[in-house]
């Protein structure tokens, strides 16, 4: 499967700021962003250009995906998905990423970035509903169990993990269960609840062009 293996927090300077897609860096004053508030390349530091409307609909795209961590192919099909789905097109695409599996195990405070809660999903430490799975853009529903793996609870890692997410808040839509490292999904997200830095109406614009 393909993924982008170059520098993350350039991404986060092309996008002009902060995605939170490194974690515990990301809140640091060595963060990349808040040294260098440029977009990347030799041009950065050229005044910026006002953004055509095809332009801002792109940047709005492309934050999104950075943000969840999803490639083009699979972007529009969310995207496809979302269109057919009764309700609002930009909305039901932000719910549909919300409810993959490594965004929520980063929104329980399971990973530091959704980078790491997708690779812990990968290496079978996670059960939706007493069952592993292993497949990041799984989609919960509601009364979903989520838990990380009675075998991988002692680990160092999620002690690490919660000692630096502890004060994370948990969306209104999830219930976690902190001890038992586990959470419910209460009830499906709505937009109010999605506080990412995306106007969702600007991405309708540009695929249904």
């Amino acid at each position: 499967m393909a993924r982008y293996t170059g520098p993350v927090c350039r991404r986060c300077r092309r996008e002009g700021e902060k995605l939170f897609l490194k974690g515990e860096k990301c809140v640091k004053n060595s963060c990349p962003v808040a040294k260098r508030p440029t977009p990347p390349g030799q041009h950065g530091n050229a005044r910026p250009k006002k953004l055509s409307e095809y332009g801002q609909q792109l940047r709005e795209k492309q934050k999104a995906k950075r943000i969840y961590g999803v490639l083009e192919k699979q972007f529009r099909k969310y995207f496809e998905i979302a269109r057919n789905i009764p309700g609002v097109t930009g909305e039901n695409l932000l719910r549909l990423l919300e409810l993959r599996l490594d965004n929520v195990v980063f929104r329980l405070g399971y990973g530091r970035s959704r980078t790491e809660a997708r690779q812990i999903v990968r290496h079978n430490l996670i059960t939706v509903n007493g069952k592993r799975v292993n497949i990041p853009s799984y989609q919960v529903k509601v009364g979903d169990v989520i838990a990380v793996r009675d075998k991988s609870k002692s680990l160092d890692r999620f002690k690490e993990v919660l000692d630096m997410t502890n004060g994370r808040p948990i969306p209104d839509w999830l219930t976690r269960e902190a001890e038992q490292l586990r959470g419910v999904v209460a009830a499906l997200p709505t937009r109010e609840h999605i506080t990412i830095p995306v106007k969702e109406t600007y991405i309708v614009e540009l695929y249904s062009k």
